[in-house]
């Protein structure tokens, strides 16, 4: 099988030959710097991810209409398994710079942007992203690996449910599902909002609680941000929905993590993760069930 670095050296898209540098920091693709003809480009190597849902179709579909917002960098060409991209000229962000306000107050009107604006400009079949579907699933998944997690399974999709009824009904937009830290970019003029594997339509409370747990935002941080977004002081009701979600985002990434301790061959400690995020997960939950 060719390896990821031949397949990108041998694309035709090339106009001569190319030296791709890999990226790090990718936890699920293959990423390179390709420079071509005066121009740089990222390339992402990655075939469809069966176990955590990622169709790259979608991942296309998104990554256009992100262009077309002006959120996202330009899709330049793709082919099965690759998806080739404008290259920004920037740094990707970690959690201590989105808890810095003025980064926080650009990184919020991005995901209004997404939720309000990317469905506009969607092409084609677009996936729906029930992160409590997804945890479920992930169980699945888990069980049939064998997976040395399995023994927590049963307590962790007791409390998924717990966390779906009180989530309830939900507005539906369309997630970007995936705010981590090095999904944004800082060009020094703007920020930029990248990746969109895991992008679909959902509830507005998943990414915002995303954003925050992943980011480990201060609780007054929290009230601005929802409170900026639904444009209303916040009531009792929506701060429990929100922690609720924010909950349920933290075990989703646990259980993304044990799955790809068994599943991936990316080379990445996803042991350690796991740690961290049920970690995460566990004083979460104790919170909110103490609320």
């Amino acid at each position: 099988m060719t390896d990821p670095r031949s397949r990108v050296m041998t694309m035709a898209l090339w106009q001569g030959a190319v030296d791709p540098q890999p990226l790090s920091g990718g936890i699920t693709n293959v990423n390179f710097l390709v420079e071509d003809a005066g121009r740089r480009y990222v390339v992402r190597v990655g075939e469809d991810i069966p176990v955590h849902q990622v169709k790259r179709f979608n991942e296309l579909a998104a990554s256009r209409a992100a262009a077309a917002v002006g959120i996202s960098p330009a899709v330049v060409h793709h082919e099965p398994g690759v998806l080739v991209l404008d290259y920004i000229d920037g740094r990707t962000l970690a959690a201590e710079d989105l808890r810095r306000p003025e980064i926080l107050a650009q990184a919020l009107p991005l995901v209004v942007r997404c939720h309000r604006e990317l469905p506009k400009f969607l092409r084609g079949p677009a996936l729906a992203f029930w992160v409590f579907h997804v945890i479920r699933d992930y169980g699945w998944t888990l069980k049939e690996g064998n997976s040395p997690h399995a023994v927590l399974l049963p307590a962790l999709q007791e409390l998924a449910g717990r966390l779906e009824a009180a989530v309830g009904p939900v507005e539906i937009v369309f997630g970007h599902n995936d705010l981590l830290p090095a999904n944004f970019l800082d060009d020094g003029t703007r920020l930029w909002l990248i990746d969109w594997d895991y992008a679909g339509f959902n509830s507005p409370l998943f990414d915002l609680g995303g954003l925050a747990s992943n980011n480990e935002l201060a609780p007054a941080q929290e009230d601005w941000m929802l409170e900026t977004y639904f444009e209303r002081p916040l009531d009792d009701a929506l701060r429990r929905r929100y922690q609720a979600m924010k909950c349920a985002s933290l075990l989703r990434e646990t259980l993304w993590s044990m799955v790809s301790e068994i599943h991936s061959d990316i080379d990445f400690d996803y042991a350690a993760y796991t740690a961290e995020n049920l970690a995460r997960f566990q004083a979460a939950i104790t919170e909110f069930q103490q609320s």
